[in-house]
């Protein structure tokens, strides 16, 4: 049963996607940004986006939700509270006080690198990323590969957005981590 309000919409997956703002050219003309802090700003468009996140884990016998660095950060540790989880902090290099293991990845003018602490989970941890958006799926790749040298399981990667013309939710699923989207935007 859903903890939405009881005016949420039926299909909640098509209101997400009705409150996600774009904006032209930004931060690079001919660029479609997808701006998710529409959802955050309303108790009820947030409480929909959750309840999506929760319906589909708490039967999943997850042990944490790991997030990405930055936007991931929102989302992960409310869905990772709402199951009663651990919460999992995949940062960009240089944030983590402990010692980390890394993982860099390639980006359209260069690469980045994100770390994770070395004891941020147990050999055999059920796990599910979530991030904001999937684009090319260098971040969530990065962390998926990250907490499998850690020993982990990663269930499934989880994003409110997909852009699939990047081809970062083919690349995904093509290295064998099952995906789950709220909303996409063919033609991004």
């Amino acid at each position: 049963m859903s903890n939405a309000p009881a005016d949420a919409p039926h299909d909640a997956a098509a209101f997400i996607k009705s409150q996600i703002r774009t904006i032209p050219d930004w931060p690079l003309p001919g660029v479609q940004f997808r701006d998710i802090t529409p959802l955050l700003q309303r108790p009820k468009t947030l409480r929909v986006l959750i309840d999506l996140f929760i319906e589909r884990y708490v039967e999943a016998k997850l042990d944490y939700v790991a997030g990405l660095d930055a936007r991931g950060f929102i989302i992960a540790p409310i869905v990772a509270y709402e199951l009663n989880l651990g919460f999992i902090p995949i940062r960009k290099i240089g944030k983590l006080p402990y010692k980390t293991v890394s993982e860099s990845y390639a980006l359209e003018y260069g690469t980045a690198t994100v770390e994770i602490h070395e004891d941020a989970c147990e050999r055999g941890s059920r796990i599910v990323i979530v991030d904001d958006l999937i684009a090319t799926g260098g971040t969530m790749m990065a962390g998926k590969k990250l907490l499998e040298r850690l020993g982990a399981v990663v269930v499934e990667g989880a994003a409110i957005v997909d852009l699939p013309d990047l081809g970062g939710s083919k690349l995904l699923r093509d290295s064998g981590l099952p995906l789950y989207t709220v909303t996409d935007f063919p033609g991004h």
